[in-house]
């Protein structure tokens, strides 16, 4: 059953940089205190901070995916590349992310933790906190509020510390000064290791939190403990001297320069997901019970069981509430499909559609190239296809692919992608059990999974990059964590190493919004996609390690009505060759009907010009000129900076 977001009966507080706009007279000081001293509600104050994360702006649409972790070494915008914020030079004005209103990813992440504080200080002080509920519900929030400030501090760097709520008694407590990161750091250590303490395991969880995806327990806050240390010890774009209004001396740097300090820090990543390998290694999804593939399946099909699902939270959205993850991210439905799959619902008049799916991220067609032929979480995670519809009117998709099919057929199917338009599969509306409308689908969005604690734990085992390893293993053998996740995706054992570490973090969480990070804190980023690019030009020309790769891709069709509503023929491939290195026309392709042939690196124009997908003047990860390392974060936009009374400022040369 997933969490209803209710509205809180406090004044309801927006933050602009933790300046706080509020849209009541009242401050959250003049609350009825008897709030807490019921569980009931205050539960209902803790879901107040889940409903803003279904605000228009927050992680509803703008902070699930496609807007925050791009453009990377292996994820690329769909997103036409004049929208800045997909090249490194994010706007600090208005547009699809920061609005003049204060309705922005900024301001919804503050309310959040100014919600959460209320919470925090309200049990602190007027709830029975001997008692297991109340001792949930504060961890609980004590979880979320890390968690927000963890996604402030990936897209901005440094941001306000504000670990208070306020009271009302000074005006000037509105406004927070801009705070080293590592200042948060160490609260949210604190607190997280406290939330820890305070939660159980899931199944023990109290009331509707019990065995359920969608709420946090002591997995969560240890595995966020452990996403936090890794990114504490590792490398950012920081300002050479902390300075106030702004400056443009930074540089990547380690956030902690005492060597010992980023030993101890992977020593608790250690013993963090130790405690969750200990007690939940049954949440892998084996190869043995449906592998990678299921867990996506699963997701898609809200199956929020946490004792079967390998998540160990997925933000909740509530079906027929909001939620845009899948419609943003999933695979490409397009914009011609006025028919539908049988899990989407048409709204309009047969001539336009408003269900459909954007497909925000794409893959870089290099990294396919990288995983293992074999490796199982390839074809889940790319897709060379979108769904594409015919009417009938035989206009929009060429007859010799669909042998015996007659002309005023209506078909739904599966059509061939260039290479520059590869899709993330991972999140697919044929997967889905409910039908959504719009662009509402409301599935729910993964945050951690356990074989992230998994590839942590191996990471953290070696001491990263840097090879500072910790002393204490707690009886676990880093190689045998990471041959799982390998394991599963049907691939051979790989030594351990940072190098593979890399790799393998790539191949398991594409798309998922953590590759950008994890180069950024292995201070990888610049390079990674400067050496992408020399990639991509080889595999268009066809040359270094992509010599002998086709032209083009050779195909047939099988009918499968599964996912086509009534009176709609479903098609999707059945043989399938030239993507590989070395696979060219197949033998049997003039003697069997139904092949096609299309081409994939190039296409000729009106004029008979050839135009290649992957030119550079049209395809890039950057802005040629771009500085990658100082454009890691998004700015804080203008309209927060403008509302903070001189408290917000930014660096980076913005």
């Amino acid at each position: 059953m997933k969490a209803k977001y209710v509205l809180v009966v406090f004044a309801a507080v927006l933050c602009a940089g933790c300046e706080k706009n509020f849209f009541e007279t009242d401050s959250p000081s003049a609350m009825d205190v008897s709030v807490f001293k019921s569980t009931q509600t205050t539960e209902q104050a803790v879901y107040a901070i889940y409903n803003i994360f279904g605000e228009d702006k927050s992680f509803r649409n703008r902070l699930c995916g496609g807007y925050v972790a791009i453009n990377t070494d292996i994820e690329h915008s769909s997103k036409s590349e004049d929208k800045d914020w997909a090249i490194y030079c994010t706007s600090k004005g208005t547009g699809d992310i920061s609005t003049s209103n204060g309705k922005d990813p900024w301001a919804y992440l503050n309310a959040a933790v100014e919600r959460a504080n209320v919470v925090i200080d309200g049990i602190r002080t007027y709830s029975d906190t001997t008692d297991a509920t109340f001792r949930y519900l504060l961890g609980e929030t004590l979880t979320l509020r890390a968690f927000c400030y963890l996604e402030m501090i990936k897209l901005w760097g440094d941001v306000p510390a504000c670990f208070e709520a306020f009271d009302g008694r000074d005006i000037n407590d509105l406004y927070i000064d801009k705070t080293d990161r590592n200042v948060i750091y160490e609260q949210l250590r604190k607190d997280l290791r406290e939330a820890a303490d305070l939660m159980p395991w899931s199944g023990e969880c109290p009331g509707t939190a019990a065995n359920f995806t969608g709420r946090p327990s002591k997995a969560l806050a240890l595995g966020l403990l452990a996403r936090m240390d890794m990114m504490y010890a590792g490398l950012a774009m920081r300002p050479n001297v902390f300075t106030k209004g702004g400056t443009k001396d930074c540089s990547v740097q380690y956030n902690v320069k005492d060597a010992e300090m980023r030993k101890a820090l992977y020593q608790e990543v250690v013993w963090a997901c130790a405690q969750i390998i200990k007690q939940e290694d049954y949440k892998l999804v084996t190869l043995e019970n449906g592998g990678f593939e299921k867990v996506w399946r699963d997701l898609c099909a809200d199956k929020t069981d946490y004792s079967h699902s390998e998540f160990i939270w997925a933000l909740p959205f509530l079906d027929g509430a909001r939620g845009q993850v899948l419609a943003l991210t999933g695979l490409k439905i397009s914009d011609k499909v006025p028919g539908k799959l049988i899990n989407t619902e048409f709204l309009g008049d047969g001539n336009t559609n408003n269900t459909k799916v954007q497909a925000m991220i794409e893959i870089v067609p290099t990294f396919y190239y990288l995983y293992d032929a074999q490796d199982l979480r390839r074809d889940v995670t790319i897709c060379p296809f979108a769904w594409e519809y015919d009417n009938g009117s035989g206009v929009s998709s060429d007859l010799s692919c669909f042998a015996g099919a007659e002309s005023s057929e209506k078909k739904l199917y599966q059509k061939l992608s260039d290479v520059s338009t590869m899709h993330l599969g991972k999140l697919r509306p044929e997967w889905m059990v409910r039908s959504y409308q719009s662009n509402e689908d409301c599935i729910d969005m993964p945050v951690l999974r356990y074989a992230d604690v998994l590839l942590m734990f191996a990471e953290a085992a070696i001491g990263s990059k840097e090879g500072n390893a910790p002393d204490n293993l707690y009886g676990l053998n880093a190689q045998e964590q990471f041959d799982k996740v390998r394991h599963r995706a049907g691939v051979d054992t790989k030594t351990l190493t940072f190098e593979a570490i890399v790799d393998e973090r790539a191949f398991e969480f594409c798309g998922e919004n953590i590759r950008k990070y994890d180069l950024m804190r292995w201070g990888l980023l610049a390079s990674s996609l400067e050496n992408t690019m020399k990639e991509l030009a080889d595999l268009q020309a066809g040359t270094g390690k992509y010599e002998g790769r086709s032209d083009s891709i050779y195909f047939t069709y099988r009918q499968d009505n599964s996912y086509a509503q009534t009176g709609i023929k479903g098609y999707v491939f059945d043989r399938f060759v030239g993507l590989n290195i070395g696979e060219g026309r197949p033998a049997e392709f003039d003697k069997t009907q139904g092949w096609v042939a299309k081409a994939f690196y190039v296409k000729e124009d009106n004029d008979g010009n050839v135009i290649k997908y992957l030119d550079p003047s049209t395809y890039f990860l950057y802005k040629e000129g771009t500085n990658i390392d100082m454009h890691q974060y998004w700015p804080i936009f203008d309209v927060n900076i403008n509302a903070s009374n001189g408290t917000l400022w930014n660096d980076y040369e913005y």
